[in-house]
C-alpha cells in the first residue's frame, strides 16, 4: 500500500535515499545519491548497513567519509568495524587530485583496520581498491572491478553468471555509460564521436553475449585480468571473438574489416563496468534515458533535430496503440526513441499472450521459453518496425538502440525520405522492398507508398532548413501555392510551386502517402501549422484527407533547454479514397468529435531540470514507497521516499483511452 505524505523539502535541498535527511542539492550530492541507489537496488545492501557522512578519526583530524558500509550483523557502527568506504566527488574533481582524489580514500581506508574495500568516483571516473598486506608487511591497494555485493561473493565481480546479472536502476546506467565514454575519450585519445562509436561496439558485444542462451557468459574481465597487460590482451581476444559474431549478425551496421580499436586496458575497464548488468531486461525507460542522453551529447546534428522527451513519446505511443500485427514507421527516427517505445508497447502485449499460453509469468520461464520468446520478438521486430533518417550516424545509433531493446535493427534505413521515390538509392529500395515483402518495382512514385499501418514521428522543423528543390516540391500538394477566397474562406491549390517549404510541412504529406488507407499517425508539429492564418490551407488539406482524432497542445518547455518551439501532437487517421470521393460529391464533411488536451505540466522546466508535484503551500510531495530487496538469505524491506513528477502526459493518455471507447474507436 502506498501512502502519500506531504513533507516540506527546503529549496535547494534533496531527501537522502538512505537516511531520509535533507542535504544540499549539489553536483557532488547527485553522484552520491546515484551510488546510494545502486548500493541498495543492485548490490542489495540494507539501509541499516549504510551510514552517510560518517565521522572518521585520523589523528587530530575528523574528516567525514561520504558513505561507509558495515556487515549486516554488525551491532556496533564503529570505525573499527567499517568494511567499505566510498568517496563521491563532483565531475570537475580528478582522481589524481592530491587532496580529494584516490589518495584521500586510501588514507581513510588505512585508518580503518577492518576496511577491505574502497571506491572513489566523480560520476565520470571510478576507482575501486581492495586493501591487503604484501610479503613485506606493507599496505597495498589492488585495483578491482567493483566492490562486492552484500553477500560478499567475489565471483560476481569477476565473472558473473547469467542468474546473477542485475537490472540497472534509476540513473545508474547513464552513470556507467558516461564513465565508459569519458574513459575512452581521455585514455584512448579519441574525439567524443569516435569514442561513442567504440563504446557502441562493446555494448553490441554485451547484448550478443546475453542473447547467447544457454552458453556461459564470455563478456567479462576479472580484476586480475585488468591489472596486467597479459590479462588485458586476454580480455581483448575474448571480446574480439564476440565482435566477429556481431559483425556477421549485423553486417548492415559494421563492415567486415571493422574491429574494436580500443587499447586493451581501456577495453578491460569498460567490460568490467558493463558486465554485471542485464541490458536486455533492464527497464526501457532507464535504458532509453541513458542511451539517448549520451547519443544526444555526441551525435546531435544541425538539421533541426531535437529529440522527443520520453514521456511525450510514451504518451503518443499509448494513444496511437500499435498492435502486434501492424507495420510501424518513424520517418525521421533520430535515435530511435519512438520506435523503441512502440516496440516495447507491443512486446508488453506479446509477453502477456505468451505468459497466458505457457500458464506462468515471465520470472518462471526456463531458458528454452526465454529463447522462444526472444525469437518471437525478433521475428515481430524484423517484420513490423521501420525507421528512416537522413543522418547515417543517427541511423547507426537507432540500430543500436533497437538491438539493446530486443532487436528490429534490420529495417532502420538511411535515406532522405522526402526525395522522389525513384531517386531513392537502389540499395534503400531493395532493402525496404525485401522487408515489406514486395517487389522493388512497386516503389515507383509518391502515389505508390501506402505501406504502413502506424506512423509515430517528430520530423525536423525549421525555416533555417527549407526545401527548395523543385523535383522534391512537385510531389506534394502542400508545396504548391494556395489561394484563399476571402468571402468563403475556402483555399484552392494552384499549379504554381512555392519557392521553398519548411520540411515539417512536407513530412506531413509524405507520412500520409506512406500510410495505408485507415492507417493512423501521431506527429509532433509546431503550433503555427495549427493556428497561423496563412497556413490555413494545410489545415484544410488535413481535414480533407484525414479524420482528426486528437490534438494535444504541449507545454512551451517541452523541448527545452535546447529548443523553445511551441508544439502540439496531432493524431490523424487516413481516409480511404471512397470516403474522400463521397465527401467531395456530397459537399458534406463527416461530422465527428475531436479529442483536445493541453499538457500544462511536462515534468521539467526550461533548463531541463525535473519538476515535481507540490501541495497548496508549495511543498514538494513525497510518496512512501515500500519495496523489497530479495537476497539469498532473506528479504530486506526498504522504505524509500519518491517525488511525484509534475507531468500530465500519463493522465492525457488515460483520459484519451476512455474517450476513445465512448466514441466507438476500435483501435
Amino acid at each position: 500500500m502506498i501512502d502519500t505524505k506531504v513533507i516540506v523539502i527546503p529549496e535547494g535541498k534533496i531527501c537522502d535515499y538512505v537516511d531520509g535527511k535533507f542535504r544540499n542539492d549539489t553536483p557532488e550530492e547527485y553522484v552520491r545519491q546515484t551510488i546510494e541507489k545502486r548500493l541498495v537496488n543492485e548490490h542489495k545492501y540494507s539501509t541499516g548497513q549504510i551510514k552517510i557522512e560518517y565521522t572518521l578519526h585520523l589523528g587530530s583530524n575528523k574528516p567525514r567519509a561520504d558513505i561507509v558500509i558495515f556487515d549486516k550483523d554488525c551491532t556496533e557502527k564503529t570505525q573499527n568495524n567499517i568494511k567499505i568506504i566510498i568517496e563521491c566527488k563532483k565531475e570537475t574533481v580528478d582522481a589524481r587530485n592530491a587532496k580529494e582524489g584516490v589518495e584521500q580514500l586510501k588514507s581513510y581506508m588505512s585508518a580503518c583496520p577492518n576496511c577491505l574495500w574502497g571506491m572513489w568516483t566523480n560520476g565520470k571516473q571510478k576507482e575501486v581498491f581492495k586493501k591487503g598486506i604484501d610479503e613485506h608487511g606493507n599496505l597495498v591497494f589492488v585495483d578491482y572491478n567493483d566492490i562486492p555485493s552484500a553477500d560478499g561473493n567475489l565471483d560476481e565481480i569477476n565473472r558473473p553468471q547469467r542468474q546473477s546479472l542485475k537490472n540497472a536502476s534509476d540513473d545508474n546506467l547513464l552513470f556507467v555509460f558516461k564513465t565508459c565514454h569519458n574513459h575512452i575519450h581521455v585514455n584512448d585519445g579519441l574525439q567524443k564521436q569516435p569514442a561513442f562509436f567504440e563504446l557502441l561496439k562493446v555494448i553490441f558485444c554485451k547484448i550478443e553475449d546475453e542473447k547467447n542462451i544457454p552458453k556461459p557468459l564470455e563478456f567479462y574481465a576479472t580484476s586480475e585480468e585488468r591489472s596486467n597487460i597479459d590479462g588485458q590482451l586476454t580480455v581483448k581476444k575474448r571480446i574480439s571473438k564476440i565482435f566477429q559474431n556481431v559483425k556477421k549478425k549485423y553486417g548492415k551496421i559494421f563492415d567486415a574489416n571493422d574491429e574494436i580499436k580500443l587499447h586493451p586496458r581501456s577495453l578491460a575497464y569498460i567490460v568490467s563496468e558493463l558486465q554485471k548488468y542485464n541490458l536486455l531486461n533492464t527497464d526501457i525507460d532507464i535504458k532509453g534515458k541513458a542511451y539517448e542522453e549520451i547519443v544526444g551529447a555526441n551525435l546531435r546534428g544541425d538539421r533541426g533535430e531535437f529529440f522527443t522527451p520520453r514521456n511525450v513519446m510514451k504518451m503518443v505511443v499509448e494513444m496511437i496503440n500499435p498492435t502486434m500485427d501492424e507495420k510501424v514507421l518513424d520517418s525521421s527516427c533520430g535515435t530511435g526513441g519512438f520506435l523503441v517505445t512502440a516496440m516495447t508497447h507491443v512486446i508488453g502485449d506479446l509477453r502477456r499472450d505468451f505468459s497466458e499460453t505457457l500458464g506462468k509469468q515471465r520470472q518462471e520461464w526456463n531458458n528454452d521459453e526465454i529463447k522462444a520468446f526472444q525469437d518471437k520478438i525478433a521475428e515481430m521486430a524484423a517484420n513490423n518496425f521501420f525507421g528512416f533518417d537522413i543522418n547515417p550516424d543517427l541511423v547507426k545509433a537507432t540500430k543500436m538502440n533497437m538491438v539493446m531493446n530486443n532487436d528490429g535493427s534490420g529495417n532502420i534505413l538511411q535515406t532522405n525520405s522526402l526525395l522522389p521515390p525513384h531517386e531513392w538509392s537502389d540499395e534503400f529500395r531493395a532493402k525496404l522492398a525485401e522487408a515489406l515483402g514486395i517487389d522493388k518495382s512497386d516503389i515507383r512514385n509518391h502515389e505508390t507508398l501506402e505501406f504502413f499501418d502506424v506512423i509515430v514521428t517528430n520530423p525536423p522543423f525549421g525555416s533555417k532548413i527549407p526545401i527548395k528543390d523543385e523535383a522534391v516540391l512537385s510531389q506534394f500538394e502542400l508545396a504548391h501555392i494556395w489561394e484563399n477566397d476571402k468571402k468563403t474562406g475556402v483555399w484552392t491549390k494552384t499549379n504554381r510551386l512555392q519557392s521553398s517549404v519548411p520540411p515539417e510541412i512536407l513530412f506531413i504529406e509524405r507520412c500520409t502517402q506512406l500510410l495505408v488507407p485507415g492507417g493512423r499517425m501521431g506527429i509532433v508539429l509546431p503550433d503555427s501549422i495549427l493556428g497561423a492564418p496563412g497556413l490555413g490551407y494545410i489545415r484544410e488539406w488535413l481535414i480533407k484527407n484525414h479524420r482528426i482524432i486528437a490534438s494535444v497542445d504541449l507545454h512551451a518547455d517541452t523541448f527545452q533547454p535546447r529548443n523553445g518551439t511551441q508544439t502540439s501532437v496531432l493524431f490523424l487517421q487516413k481516409k480511404t479514397k471512397e470516403e474522400i470521393d463521397r465527401e467531395e460529391k456530397t459537399g458534406e464533411m463527416s461530422d465527428y468529435n475531436i479529442f483536445m488536451a493541453m499538457a500544462e505540466k511536462i515534468g521539467h522546466d526550461k533548463r531541463g531540470n525535473p519538476l515535481f508535484k507540490r501541495d497548496k503551500e508549495g511543498n514538494e510531495i513525497l510518496v512512501d514507497d515500500i519495496g523489497s530487496v530479495i537476497t539469498e538469505e532473506d528479504t530486506i524491506v526498504h522504505a524509500k521516499k519518491t517525488k511525484i513528477a509534475d507531468d500530465q502526459t500519463p493522465d492525457i493518455s488515460k483520459i484519451f483511452k476512455e474517450w476513445k471507447k465512448k466514441e466507438g474507436i476500435a483501435w
